[in-house]
This record gives C-alpha cells, structure tokens and sequence, in this order.
C-alpha cells in the first residue's frame, strides 16, 4: 500500500512538474497574457480540469518556483547553530547562496534564468502577486523570530526590514546583469553591499 502511494505522489509530482514546465516555456515564448490556459493544457497533454486541480490560477503557474522559498529565512533561523544571532545566521545564509549563484539571489546570469525574471517584474498580475508571497515570508520570519526570543515588536519589525532589504538586494543585482555586468564580475560588488545591508540591519543607521 505504502508502494502504490509512493508512486502515485511521484506520478503527481512528475505531472505537476510537466504542467508548469511547459506554461513558462510557452509564457517565455509568447508572453504570459498572450497564453491561455487552453493552450497550455493542450501542450502538456492534460485537461483543463487536470490543470487547475495542481494550479488554481494561471499565476500559480509561474510563481509555484517561488512557493519552496516562501518560508526560508524562517527555517533559517530555526536551523542555526546554537549560540549564532538569528541575524548573523541569515548574513551567512544569503552569502552562501551569492557563492552558489542562487536564482532568488538576483546574481545569476543563466539566460532562462534572466528571462524569467523578467517574465516576472514585466507582467502586472504576476509582480503583484509575489508580493502577497513576500509578505507571508515575512509573517513565517516574524514567527521564527519569536520563537527565538525576540520581543513581538522587534521581530515583527525585524522580519519585514529582512524581507524587504533581500528583496532589493536582488533586485539591484537583476539590474547590474541586465546593464550586461557578468554575475562572477558582480558578485564581489554583491557580497560588499549584503555585508553591508546586515551590518545596517544589526547597529541601525547609527
């Protein structure tokens, strides 16, 4: 039973997996308003029906890549070693993933990668709702930081300062690539200006 479980979640997964590949080729390749979810069923081989059982609305089928990282600096600070600052366990955590050439990092200059950020701030439905994903990003952040000790003003006020603060460090990083600066000739500009940003966020504008 336990087997015929596991195979149906995988063929679900792998299902869910083909849907939304093939709406953001087709978005990258006509456009997202350009596309219908008709076409997109009809391209990944499934009903309508199919699609909107795994994807509610036709957003969610772009920024389901986002829904994984939704949580993240809170399992970040849930993670950290003993007796490391929730703060100095997010610097590091953002350091590393500049070093990896991590996608939300901003610092990454695969042409997909690019194409689909641009996908992305350029579509008016899909940028509004990444915000609302931002936002519970932050509430997770603000529960983590709680449960760490911090007073429920501070972390409140912390866990949206974080939010904001790495999302306009890639933004700013996304706007250095699209000038056509390369993300390896950027990336120490990248790492100076996160080191930078947390040491405001830990001693304030002083």
């Amino acid at each position: 039973m336990n087997q015929q479980m596991g195979l149906r979640e995988r063929k679900k997964e792998r299902t869910r997996e083909t849907i939304a590949a093939t709406a953001i080729r087709l978005f990258l390749d006509k456009g997202f308003d350009q596309v219908s979810i008709t076409e997109i069923a009809e391209a990944a081989d499934v009903s309508r029906r199919t699609l909107f059982a795994y994807f509610p609305t036709k957003e969610d089928l772009v920024l389901q890549r986002f829904a994984d990282h939704e949580s993240e600096a809170a399992r970040i600070v849930r993670a950290r070693p003993d007796g490391q600052a929730p703060l100095e366990a997010l610097r590091t955590a953002r350091l590393a993933a500049l070093a990896a050439r991590d996608p939300n990092t901003g610092l990454c200059d695969d042409p997909e990668v690019m194409a689909f950020l641009r996908l992305i701030t350029g579509t008016e439905s899909l940028a509004s709702r990444l915000v609302r994903y931002t936002a519970r990003g932050a509430e997770a952040l603000c529960a983590a930081l709680r449960e760490a000790g911090v007073d429920p003003l501070a972390a409140r006020l912390v866990a949206a300062q974080v939010i904001v603060v790495e999302r306009e460090l890639a933004i700013m990083n996304q706007e250095h690539l699209a000038a056509g600066t390369s993300a390896d000739d950027h990336y120490p500009t990248a790492v100076q200006a996160t080191e930078r940003a947390f040491d405001l966020l830990s001693n304030g504008l002083g």
